[in-house]
């Protein structure tokens, strides 16, 4: 193993930089530098080459110019093998640069920050550091580049542990980190670029690698698959990708897509506590209520068969007493997921099951602005769209029946609206009370979910309402609605047989409201 005996620093992030020279001047490295990160070592007492004393040619147009010159690259792209290499470089008194040690200026702190400009933004795009980064990367049987503070330690370590040597397999690692550095690093340029440039109906014309690894799992939907858990780099609310996990197992494939449909679900409820109780990623029961505790009793009523194995979604914080109800007698429950919960609570589900998922998420919020994109990956391509995430209020719908519907019928309408958006299509949500009371998911025929939805009600359901995420094409599925003493239905409208549709309702004296938007989920 060749040994280092030349390192270039020049690092934007300096976390650890003085530490991590000291250890290199101490193992005999020769240390050049550039800019702010020389000044600062050589505060420290170290001594520095200037990068200016490497090129013959001075830092130039505030940085812009520094590390591009042919007594850089040269020192660095050398392969050491290779006798014709090593001979040009000895003929332009250039000397091999055998370790990189560099981060990059902060573009996406400074994107980030309120009111930044265009021209704020470009100055933070670096140049010279990544082309230096790709270049020691590339030559990495000869040259180690380290892009990540967190490996400085071990760096020392080993060159401490092996006379001032890398292993090859350990300089391809830092390699591949460094390629990975600098490809996020373009993807932040030309996303935040995309975005000065598109119109509202744009979407990228690359989707490029957004997410990094968060762990991975057992196994996927079934365990011969093979499963990882990848989180969004520039996540703007709270998820199940960034709740903090108090108690029980790690969280499976399923958990994790089980548990972001109940969150979603949730999060549509702002004004009152709500709580949704999930399994095989529909709603088998969703609650609104004047507190926790009811809304929960709702949500679990729903269908307290279908709540054994659950997931439980709350808006609020969960006391005792819900606590209490989630782990009462004969129930069993996979995930709980809220913003937080008191202490009692905590330690009372933590008592009742110790292999339960019990997950904190902070306050709950729906970001409306930036809501990102929903993607479904298909063999050998990649669908993506707006997330589903537009609202509808009372003051939006089209009464389009004889009969009316009432202030309660009304708010149980937009209940049911929220709740069916979240539902495998064709979906029928049956509600009552702000209580959901039957569920007809994902099936062929949208009469056969209402049919389905009735049964599960049973009976419950009488005087209530229907929702449905997109239009009925025949009035069939409002005779089945009728013969289950439903009294108000929203949906979306557009149907060929929209007058049909109307005309059993005004049949049956059935209260109508058209939303002028669907929300198939499938």
């Amino acid at each position: 193993m060749a040994k280092i005996r030349q390192a270039l620093l020049s690092v934007s992030n300096k976390e650890g930089i003085v530490e991590f020279a000291k250890g290199l001047h101490k193992l005999g490295v020769t240390l050049i530098s550039t800019g702010g990160t020389a000044r600062k070592l050589k505060e420290e007492g170290l001594p520095v080459i200037g990068i200016s004393e490497v090129t013959n040619f001075p830092e130039m147009m505030d940085g812009r110019v520094k590390t591009l010159h042919p007594a850089v690259h040269g020192g660095i792209l050398a392969v050491r093998d290779n006798e014709e290499h090593m001979k040009q470089i000895k003929a332009e008194g250039i000397k091999p640069i055998d370790l990189i040690i560099c981060n990059l200026y902060p573009f996406a702190e400074t994107i980030a920050k309120e009111g930044v400009t265009l021209e704020e933004a470009i100055e933070n795009i670096d140049i010279g550091g990544p082309t230096m980064i790709r270049s020691a990367a590339k030559n990495f049987n000869d040259v180690a580049v380290v892009v990540d503070p967190s490996d400085y330690t071990g760096i020392l370590e080993e060159l401490e542990a092996n006379d001032t040597a890398l292993a090859v397999d350990r300089k391809m690692e830092l390699s591949y980190k460094a390629f990975h550095h600098t490809a996020q690093y373009d993807h932040l340029i030309q996303d935040y670029l995309a975005k000065q440039l598109k119109d509202d109906a744009g979407l990228p014309e690359v989707m490029l690698d957004r997410y990094e690894k968060i762990s991975d799992l057992r196994y996927g939907e079934n365990p011969h698959q093979k499963a990882a858990f990848y989180k969004e780099k520039d996540l703007n609310e709270p998820s199940i990708t960034t709740a903090k996990q108090h108690h029980g197992k790690e969280l499976s494939f399923n958990n994790i897509n089980d548990t972001n449909g109940a969150l979603e679900l949730v999060k549509e409820f702002t004004d009152k506590p709500a709580v949704a109780v999930i399994k095989h990623a529909n709603p088998c029961g969703m609650g609104v209520g004047d507190t926790l505790l009811e809304a929960y009793e709702k949500g679990y009523e729903g269908d307290p068969l279908s709540a054994y194995g659950s997931i439980v979604a709350l808006n609020r914080e969960v006391t005792e007493d819900v606590a209490k109800g989630i782990a009462g007698e004969g129930k069993f429950v996979e995930v709980v997921i809220a913003p937080g919960y008191t202490d009692e609570a905590l330690e009372l589900l933590k008592a009742r099951w110790k292999n339960l998922r019990i997950l904190e998420t902070g306050d709950l919020f729906i970001n409306r602005e930036e809501p990102g994109y929903d993607m479904k990956k298909v063999t050998g391509g990649l669908l993506v769209q707006d997330r589903d995430v537009v609202e509808t209020t009372a003051d939006e719908l089209e009464v389009v029946t004889e009969v009316k519907p009432t202030e309660e019928q009304l708010k149980d309408l937009l209940f049911a609206w929220k709740v069916v958006k979240h539902v495998k299509s064709n979906a029928i949500v049956m509600a009552k009370d702000e209580m959901v009371v039957g569920v007809g998911a994902g099936q062929m025929s949208r009469v056969d979910s209402m049919i389905i939805a009735g049964m599960k009600a049973d009976g419950r359901q009488e005087g209530g309402v229907v929702a449905s995420d997109a239009f009925f094409p025949f009035p069939d599925a409002i005779e089945e609605a009728a013969k289950k003493g439903i009294k108000a239905v929203i949906q979306p409208g557009g149907s060929i047989r929209d007058e049909k549709v109307i005309e059993a309702c005004n049949e049956h004296g059935i209260a109508m409201v058209f939303t002028g938007r669907r929300h198939f989920k499938h």
